[in-house]
């Protein structure tokens, strides 16, 4: 056993002999080349935190970790493929992993069989907005108004199936409401038609909206998170309003299925040391976004209950690939 693994990863694990039967199977001597992490494009918070977390890797377990942007879903498809050895991962949010998965028919990997979790790394609440000449103060307004007006209300979301179409079919859904979507290119379109007063409400990311709340353009009326955030401080919880309500960006670590606990310990622990510095949550912070760097078996129930959620969700909406 080398002694940087043995130095690194026996503090995580409860019992030693799991850690050396790990070990001696998949070898002693982790990381012996270059680590990938794959993630989406250059720009995106993907990105961001996939670069925070290789630069993580590299300094602390001797070896490089490179960031490999790849679009669509190839990247998620490449990682599913690959060898379980700790050398191929994949840092993406709920927009590929739980969503597409669900709805689109060229998918060729599992999104809950295909990965082993490893950390919840990034996340960034959604916030419910309204165009300032809407006569409504609150969630219990909008809600109030919308079933007095069925159909007469629309709000903007981009493509089918990406999270602020999701976010806000589940708020529908919820709530027993029947508000119009009007789609658009993209989140920017959406909140430049929010604004513009071509729409009324919208669903979208905190980083994206609360510049524009803040400003006076939009009202904000909820933050997402199951407890206020630090991104939207002036902002109730929605699930004060909707029990249950939480949606937003999850932005996790993953392995291929099967790579050995002791290599997913490992990453866990530096993958969360990284992005977890103080440093390094201001500035995440500044872009919108909060770290996490939870245990994998934390992660694993996050998942477990995203799956759910969006399952349903996406199964009673009948989605498919726009």
């Amino acid at each position: 056993m080398s002694q940087r693994l043995a130095l690194r990863v026996l503090p995580v694990l409860a019992v030693g002999i799991m850690f050396f039967g790990a070990a001696a199977v998949y070898g002693q001597s982790y990381p012996s080349k270059i680590i990938r992490v794959v993630t989406a494009v250059p720009g995106s918070a993907n990105d961001l935190g996939a670069r925070l977390i290789a630069q993580g890797l590299t300094n602390t377990l001797g070896q490089r970790a490179i960031v490999e942007n790849r679009a669509g879903l190839l990247g998620i498809e490449a990682v599913a493929k690959s060898p379980p050895d700790g050398y191929t991962l994949l840092f993406f949010g709920n927009g590929g992993i739980y969503f597409s998965g669900f709805f689109q028919t060229d998918v060729t990997w599992d999104p809950e069989k295909d990965f082993s979790p490893i950390t919840l790394g990034l996340t960034s609440p959604n916030v419910l907005a309204v165009h300032p000449s809407l006569p409504v103060k609150s969630p219990k307004d909008l809600i109030a108004l919308a079933k007095a007006r069925p159909g007469d209300l629309n709000y903007a979301s981009g493509p089918l199936g990406v999270e602020p179409h999701l976010a806000m079919e589940l708020f529908k859904s919820m709530t027993k409401t029947n508000i119009v979507r009007i789609g658009y290119k993209g989140t920017g379109p959406s909140v430049s038609a929010l604004m513009g007063g071509e729409v009324q409400v919208m669903i979208a990311n905190a980083g994206t909206v609360m510049p524009q709340v803040r400003g006076g353009r939009l009202r904000g009326l909820a933050v997402t998170t199951e407890k206020p955030s630090p991104l939207a401080p002036e902002l109730p919880t929605l699930t004060t309003f909707v029990p249950g309500y939480i949606s937003g960006v999850f932005i996790g670590l993953f392995a291929p299925a099967k790579t050995p606990a002791a290599i997913i310990s490992l990453l866990n622990q530096e993958a969360a040391r990284a992005l977890t510095r103080a440093e390094t949550k201001k500035l995440l912070f500044e872009s919108g976004l909060e770290a996490v760097g939870n245990s994998p078996e934390e992660f694993a129930a996050i998942l477990k209950s995203e799956f759910a959620k969006w399952g349903k969700l996406i199964k009673a909406l009948d989605i498919r690939k726009e």
